[in-house]
């Protein structure tokens, strides 16, 4: 979903980080308000005058959106509901769960909690616009009105009982409510969500057929973005539901093929690599995990050196995205797998190498669940444990 994050700072103990089109965006609605928005409403301030309001208009519009983002994340926090981020990007901002809330009461506080802000955003900015009017410069009143408004939009759009829109995550926890099934309910609002992004993509297409190629082309782009999240989302609740309350202990290799530290890298790559074919094999001594070795850092060895290079000079020490403990669940393992990119993890308990987990046995069995069942996709996300809130 994202390019590159950046992290800038802590609010609350809740990680905020600007993804690099973030920039691109900024740059493109300061752009659109200093030469087209603030010069029709407001005549006869100079050219630098309204490059500021631009600036100021786009960095107050993603105040906003953090605001509103922040809003979700503080609900979800209360219902102990684990956040791993928000993020600003091209179309927004994205709270960023790694579980979905554990009642539909939880669903739609968490979901109507941004909205709230919003409009109190949008309340408050028409208030300082109107009777400030008379005491700030034009400039300050013509921003606050711009805050005042598309904080108005923003709720409008994000109210659209449609998958993963706010109003969607409403519409979600009434009918998880009333039929006391997520599954259902996430089935009907994201279907909901998919057809909305496809309407968005058609209205673009003939925007852009009539002329408007830069509005065409956004709705276009926010209706793929939509589309495709609102499909992913019922598929993470159907995944969650075939490896809910799963142990990894079910899926991994228990007798798996480790290599010592002393041997060389050529070593490594004869008797190992080519012979069973995997990227990653642990590295441990009288038992003992030492770390893994990757044919990544078998690449930033020089061939010349594979012969006296030896394993324990480079391999790569046990940490979180590498390694899980024994006993976990298969949603956790299933996300840190994801999270960084690898398709295996080395099982540990107290030191110890236990086992191998890889992605593709977690995908065997969600094959059986799909053969069984019917109603379980076929392939899985990425990062199938992320929520996502969009702004």
């Amino acid at each position: 979903m994202f390019t590159k994050k950046i992290k800038i700072l802590k609010l609350f103990g809740i990680p905020i980080y600007l993804d690099l089109s973030w920039f691109l965006i900024v740059l493109l609605i300061t752009w659109s308000l200093a030469s087209n928005v603030f010069p029709q409403f407001y005549e006869e301030l100079s050219t630098s005058t309204y490059w500021l309001m631009g600036l100021a208009g786009a960095l107050g519009l993603f105040v906003s959106i953090l605001a509103h983002e922040l809003g979700h994340s503080l609900v979800a926090r209360e219902f102990n509901v684990p956040m791993r981020g928000i993020t600003l990007f091209i179309f927004g901002g994205v709270a960023e769960m790694t579980e979905e809330p554990p009642s539909a009461k939880a669903e739609f506080f968490v979901a109507i909690a941004g909205p709230v802000v919003s409009v109190a955003i949008a309340v408050g900015c028409y208030l300082l616009a109107m009777f400030g009017s008379a005491l700030l410069p034009t400039p300050i009143v013509g921003v606050l009105w711009y805050l005042g408004v598309i904080n108005a939009v923003l709720v409008g759009f994000n109210l659209i009982p449609a998958f993963p829109l706010d109003g969607g995550r409403v519409l979600r926890s009434i009918l998880w409510y009333v039929r006391g099934s997520l599954r259902w309910a996430t089935k009907i609002t994201s279907t909901i969500g998919a057809g909305f992004g496809m309407f968005l993509i058609l209205l673009g297409i003939l925007g852009f057929i009539q002329g408007n190629i830069i509005g065409g082309m956004w709705q276009v782009l926010i209706g793929i973005f939509l589309r495709n999240a609102a499909m992913m989302s019922y598929q993470q609740v159907l995944i969650r539901r075939a490896l809910e309350g799963e142990s990894i202990d079910r899926f991994m290799n228990s007798d798996p093929i480790s290599v010592s530290p002393s041997i060389s890298i050529g070593q490594l790559v004869e008797d190992y690599i080519y012979r069973y074919h995997h990227k990653m094999f642990p590295v441990t001594d009288d038992g003992k995990l030492l770390g893994c070795i990757t044919t990544r850092e078998v690449h930033q060895v020089p061939r010349e050196q594979w012969g006296t290079r030896a394993v324990g000079d480079v391999l790569r020490p046990c940490d979180e995205e590498n390694t899980i403990e024994r006993g976990s669940d298969a949603m956790q393992a299933l996300s840190r797998i994801g999270q960084g990119q690898q398709s295996r993890l080395m099982v540990v308990q107290n030191g110890q190498l236990q086992g191998i987990l890889s992605l593709k046995d977690l995908l065997q069995f969600i094959s059986l669940k799909v053969e069984l069942e019917d109603d379980l996709p076929p392939q899985i996300p990425q990062s199938s444990q992320e929520h996502r809130n969009l702004s």
